[in-house]
């Protein structure tokens, strides 16, 4: 496990490692883990400049206030948006697009409490559109960006990691699929698309991580107020420490692509350089978990098999399907 502390003092070098004026997107950030990791940011960049997504003005006002206070030299810009829909993912990247040439860092942690199998508008199954069509989205509009980044170049998506598990090719929607199956589809899921895209993108970063039980309106909803009866009270995550790992997986060396020299907080002598999805030091992709450990050959193991099986390139298809019947040919 990699300690608080540990994570702290990477943190710490960020003003005096990156670059001043760096660019960060944070899509579901007006609560819990997202809202945590940009406060993270305001905290120890110089100069940032970090957009967040979400529904909610009222948080978004509060939380520009205390990004403020933290960094009154950066910038944070507020966009409303439902994210849970593709076309509005493209609008909201247009707007980014807009302003900037090049992108630093894009954190995706927005959730959904409903596992009622209720779809969106756009007919997609509303748990997996927010936790993997409308990531893949975001993701694959900013890439031309993200590779424009001069230092820092690197996606973190906040969901499953180390818990993949078996994958339904007949059902990649998860609309049948049984409740107990729905976590490690999804996870394997949105790490083999991951990988998918890092084969366009070498030169960038991906990380799907767990958060572990962290304090978040989400999982209040989910599990109820923590308190003294419940079983997730002792290894429940202060969300101030889930803010700082999940800054620390966006900015360590630890996690470095899989091509290219983009800059990265230098390790301590000793530290090791993070094993990818695909069993290579530095692979580019990264499965973590909620103590910033990659994960277990089991894990990885599960993964080798199902890429022998072709199933990067039918998540793909698949994903560019959907795309395609809802906002029609690029």
């Amino acid at each position: 496990m990699v300690s608080l502390t540990e994570v702290k003092s990477s943190n710490s070098l960020i003003p005096s490692t990156l670059t001043p004026g760096l660019v960060a997107v944070f899509v579901g950030a007006t609560s819990g883990i997202g809202e945590s990791t940009l406060k993270a940011f305001a905290k120890y960049a110089k100069q940032p400049r970090a957009y967040f997504v979400g529904r909610s003005r009222d948080a978004a006002d509060r939380i520009v206030a205390e990004c403020e206070a933290l960094n009154p030299e950066g910038e944070y810009i507020f966009i409303q948006a439902d994210i849970s829909l593709i076309r509005v993912v493209d609008d909201v990247c247009e707007q980014i697009k807009a302003k900037e040439s090049a992108l630093n860092m894009l954190v995706l942690s927005a959730g959904v409490p409903l596992l009622d199998r209720s779809e969106t508008s756009e007919k997609l199954h509303a748990l997996p559109a927010l936790i993997y069509y409308s990531r893949m989205r975001f993701i694959t509009n900013m890439l031309p960006l993200l590779q424009c980044g001069a230092s820092l170049r690197r996606v973190v998506t906040v969901a499953g990691g180390t818990h993949e598990g078996l994958l339904d090719p007949t059902d990649f929607p998860a609309l049948r699929l049984p409740l107990k199956e729905l976590r490690g589809h999804l996870a394997s899921l949105v790490t083999l698309g991951l990988e998918a895209v890092s084969r366009i993108a070498p030169d960038v970063s991906f990380i799907h991580c767990h958060p572990g039980s962290v304090d978040t309106p989400l999982f209040r909803h989910m599990h109820g107020q923590p308190g003294k009866q419940s079983p997730f009270e002792v290894s429940m995550v202060p969300i101030e420490e889930s803010g700082e790992r999940h800054l620390y997986l966006a900015t360590s060396s630890r996690f470095p692509a899989r091509q290219g020299n983009s800059a990265s907080v230098p390790l301590p002598d000793g530290t090791d350089i993070s094993i990818g999805t695909t069993g290579t030091i530095g692979g580019g992709v990264y499965s973590v978990g909620s103590d910033c450990e990659t994960a277990s050959p089991h894990v990885k193991k599960l993964l080798t098999e199902l890429r022998d099986k072709g199933m990067i390139e039918e998540i793909w298809n698949h994903t560019e399907e959907e795309f395609k019947q809802i906002c029609g040919p690029r």
